[in-house]
């Protein structure tokens, strides 16, 4: 991915682009935010505890705890709108959550209902005994998939219940399988119209309305992020 972002950033992407001083109607516009040094260097050692407290701890609410602590302590989030922030994470994190949870319901039925046999049995027979064969079509498999749904949150249950029995079917080890799902969930969020891969960044670049998300987000990104993880993620099934 950090190929292909230097290939969009020097080679495909280089020519300046045009845009239109349009002003930009807010709700906020008497509000200004700027960025200091010390705002930056705490907010850098918000992120690195986060990280330390979740290694040692494995926990995610001391590591998120011990992250807003510093940041509010260091006044770069101010205390009354710490609750307004914790508000928002928590919605994100339901709805993350509950497509997960939806996503592995959907993935129950099909093992309970014996479709994964099936799916395994007609793939092993005609993949062969060919391991480079199996993982470009699997990682193809995948983007199909999770173009579909728009995430790899609720991509991965449903492509681990089909490609874990076809990767032990053919051979493959638990770190080139693990590989093969990570790639094939990446590549379609990466892209897809519905990801919040892509509709994040959308929603901020078309603040003036001169962006358009299927032509300079999705396809750029598709192309740019998609064509080196799938050749890296075969690569690295087929080695590992």
């Amino acid at each position: 991915m950090f190929l292909g972002l230097l290939v969009a950033v020097f080679i495909t992407y280089r020519k300046q682009r045009t845009y239109e001083n349009i002003p930009i109607e807010s709700d906020h516009t008497n509000e200004s935010v700027s960025y200091t040094v010390y705002s930056i260097i705490f907010a850098i050692l918000a992120v690195i505890a986060t990280v330390v407290v979740q290694i040692i701890y494995g926990s995610m609410i001391f590591a998120g705890l011990a992250g807003l602590i510093i940041l509010v302590f260091s006044r770069n989030v101010r205390f009354k709108e710490s609750d307004a922030l914790l508000t928002d994470g928590m919605k994100m994190m339901a709805f993350i959550s509950f497509v997960m949870i939806a996503a592995a319901g959907f993935a129950e039925v099909i093992r309970e209902t014996g479709h994964v046999e099936q799916i395994v049995d007609a793939s092993t027979a005609w993949m062969g005994d060919s391991q480079g064969l199996a993982a470009i079509i699997m990682i193809l498999v995948g983007l199909l998939i999770t173009m579909g749904i728009g995430s790899s949150f609720a991509t991965v249950p449903i492509i681990a219940a089909l490609f874990v029995p076809i990767c032990a079917a053919m051979g493959f080890s638990p770190l080139a399988t693990i590989a093969l799902i990570g790639t094939a969930g990446a590549i379609g969020d990466a892209g897809a119209p519905a990801s919040d891969s892509t509709l994040g960044p959308t929603a901020g670049l078309n603040a003036d309305g001169q962006h358009n998300h299927i032509w300079d987000t999705c396809v750029p990104t598709f192309l740019h992020f998609n064509i080196p993880l799938v050749s890296f993620g075969w690569l690295a099934a087929v080695i590992l």
